[in-house]
């Protein structure tokens, strides 16, 4: 019976990931970072979001990058 039970294990707990913050805070007319190349409600919602919502917009934030360069 306790075998189907997980416990939690802080050694084996996933650290938050980091932001990309670059420290050049500049939204553009679209309201998209020049740096990090999110926008400003996902900067301002970074902190509370989990890390699968995070690698959503790191993935959202690469493809934007793109689009803005796209030699990169």
């Amino acid at each position: 019976m306790t075998d189907s039970v997980q416990l939690h294990n802080p050694q084996t707990a996933e650290k938050p990931i980091k932001s990309p913050c670059v420290s050049i805070c500049v939204l553009n007319d679209e309201d998209v970072c020049v740096g990090c190349f999110r926008t400003g409600n996902e900067i301002s919602h970074w902190g509370s979001y989990t890390n699968s919502e995070r690698r959503q917009v790191l993935a959202q934030s690469v493809e934007r990058s793109k689009k803005s360069n796209p030699f990169a």
